[in-house]
């Protein structure tokens, strides 16, 4: 297998909402795995997600998991998870998607590099920065 780079979130107890969203906006495959399946049926977090994983038709991988008590929520900071390309109507589509319900923090319009580019925070606090390259680019 050849490696790959993907974004592991994590979140406070919404997990499988967050990652059930995120195969809505991306289509895909999801698998979900609560503490209870891998041997935690009797945790206060037997419910959570200890690992999920969507893998999309386009090659997205996303994982994420609900942090088990005793870890502290920090909240989504410090990054932001990056979609670009140059199928314009797709890339919109996700657009549209991931910042209804949450906030743009950057409206999506023509840059001064030639591409379309906007930002924003999905309903589950993930920063996402949409780039579609100028056509011909």
């Amino acid at each position: 297998m050849a490696s790959r780079l993907n974004p592991y979130l994590n979140f406070d107890g919404n997990a499988r909402q967050a990652l059930e969203f995120y195969a809505e906006v991306f289509g895909g495959s999801l698998n979900l795995s609560t503490f209870a399946d891998l041997g935690a049926q009797d945790s206060p977090e037997s419910e959570k997600i200890m690992h999920g994983q969507l893998d999309t038709e386009a090659g997205y991988t996303i994982m994420a998991a609900d942090l088990p008590t005793g870890m502290e929520f920090q909240g989504m900071q410090g990054f932001g998870v990056s979609l670009s390309g140059d199928d314009a109507d797709r890339l919109r589509e996700y657009w549209d998607k991931l910042s209804a319900d949450g906030a743009i923090t950057m409206p999506m319009r023509r840059q001064v590099w030639g591409d379309e580019f906007g930002m924003c925070t999905d309903k589950f606090g993930v920063p996402w920065l949409v780039n579609i390259a100028a056509p011909g680019a």
